[in-house]
């Protein structure tokens, strides 16, 4: 039971790589800064089921449980900045460019990057897929709980 859980939970946060691929790649959807940052944990994830899977220790769990609560976290983090409830990295959100010269505003769009953080670039049923990431990264990590417990 134990393998089982750590592969389910390996294959969702693959499942999760291969759909942000998918919509980058197929769907010409360019992935923002906190974009990138959510694929980090998934892929410390896959990395500790792979290994687990041959070896499941404790700790090779409990990193597949961080790498998918991370991704968790920035997910939501991510969420607020694209809903307006809190300010995202100044290096992907728009900026207020009140008191600025016009040079200075200028010099501040033209190096803002291409894929803004606050923007949503995709969405379904009302989330987007930095919402959809944070449900799907939160039952993971639940999933490699109960591996954990399994012990």
């Amino acid at each position: 039971m134990r393998r089982t859980l750590i592969a389910l939970a390996t294959a969702g946060s693959a499942a999760l790589m291969l759909g942000a691929l998918g919509f980058q790649y197929l769907g010409d959807l360019p992935p923002c800064k906190l974009c990138y940052w959510q694929r980090y944990g998934h892929f410390l994830a896959i990395a500790a089921g792979l290994v687990a899977l041959s070896r499941p220790a404790a700790l090779l769990i409990l990193l597949g449980a961080f790498g998918a609560a991370s991704s968790a976290v920035i997910g939501a983090y991510h969420t607020g900045v694209e809903r307006g409830w809190w300010e995202g990295p100044n290096s992907c959100s728009s900026q207020d460019i009140s008191g600025l010269t016009p040079k200075e505003a200028m010099e501040l769009i033209m190096n803002a990057p291409l894929v803004r953080c606050d923007e949503v670039a995709w969405q379904m049923l009302g989330l987007s897929m930095a919402s959809w990431n944070m449900l799907a990264s939160l039952l993971l990590t639940a999933i490699w709980l109960l591996a954990l417990r399994r012990a």
